[in-house]
């Protein structure tokens, strides 16, 4: 097991120096320039030739793609992202301010979607072709058809309605963001409905995931064995077939996880919420190349760690995977 964990491990600095490399050069072959964005019309329309050549000069668009390269490897090799192109400020401060509202909005999401979509799945298979399985794929259906962003408007409009209906005084989440260690009702007041309406969508698939893998793991022969040996229902199920119907289970978990902590754009957006998500959006739209270049190799490097996390957490769930 050390062995492996050490070996992929190794395997993660290839993988993300090539997602490195290619959000390097990627950006540099799409069309634009952030110096021409910021200072090509200036005053009055006229372009200000001398502006945009200090701005490539203090941006080091000026010098060979080579030697921009190395330059961004070794800011990544010493942790140093630099600054922004657009705003001149340490790109690591930005990181620090909207990465824990992205990590928190996610966390939370998915702990509502496995409080919701784990249970409802394991009584939909346990109930098969009943009311209420018909009524647990009614509901991922449901979820799955509705864009996390309309529920999320859905859900402020129907906050403003219900208070006003019931207090005379309408109310909707906090506009400013509020650290959970400053002020934890408030942060949560705040955080709370944008993971509601992210977390039903997820539990919808999760609902239909964890459904199909159990009741694929009831058909097995060492199900009905411990059935014919007398063993009770509930024991049948919880030291038999949950614990291995949970590894697919497992890997829809890892691959949202990342999927959701950079894809909460629009959820952001609505509930004004400056995650990394609305940042990365915005430094692609401003041509913000040392921006772009930080968030796609965080995205990456998500993504490796969380199969990393998911291939031990496959260990401990069976103990028929060896890692060697």
């Amino acid at each position: 097991m050390l062995r492996h964990t050490i070996k992929r491990t190794l395997l993660m600095i290839p993988t993300l120096l090539g997602a490195a490399t290619l959000a390097f050069f990627l950006l540099r072959i799409v069309p634009g320039d952030i110096c021409e964005v910021r200072f090509g019309g200036v005053e009055g329309g006229v372009y200000n030739k001398d502006a945009v050549e200090i701005c490539r000069e203090q941006n080091h668009l000026n010098k060979p793609l080579a030697v921009q390269f190395q330059k961004f490897i070794n800011n990544i090799i010493t942790f140093e992202f630099g600054v922004s192109m657009w705003s001149r400020s340490p790109i690591s401060d930005g990181l620090a301010h909207r990465f824990p509202i992205s990590i928190q909005l996610t966390i939370m999401a998915m702990v509502v979607s496995i409080l919701i979509g784990i249970p409802l799945g394991v009584l939909a298979a346990l109930c098969q072709d009943t009311w209420i399985d018909y009524t647990a794929r009614s509901f991922s259906i449901v979820g799955i058809a509705v864009p996390s962003f309309w529920l999320g408007m859905m859900i402020i409009v129907g906050l403003l309605i219900a208070t006003h209906q019931f207090f005379d005084q309408p109310w909707m989440p906090p506009l400013q963001y509020t650290s959970f260690f400053d002020d934890p009702l408030t942060n949560l007041s705040q955080m709370i409905w944008p993971a509601l309406a992210v977390g039903y969508r997820f539990s919808a698939s999760l609902t239909r995931w964890t459904r199909s893998a159990l009741l694929e793991v009831l058909r097995e022969d060492y199900v009905r064995t411990a059935k014919a040996k007398g063993l009770f229902r509930t024991i049948v199920i919880r030291r038999h077939a949950l614990k291995n119907a949970m590894l697919p289970v497992v890997t829809v978990l890892g691959m949202e996880f990342a999927a959701l902590l950079s894809g909460l754009v629009v959820v952001e957006q609505v509930f004004n919420l400056n995650g990394i998500g609305k940042w990365f959006v915005l430094a692609i739209d401003n041509h913000d190349f040392t921006v772009t270049q930080t968030l796609v190799l965080l995205f990456a490097a998500i993504f490796v760690i969380t199969n990393f996390v998911v291939d031990l957490i496959y260990a401990w769930l069976d103990p028929r995977i060896h890692y060697s």
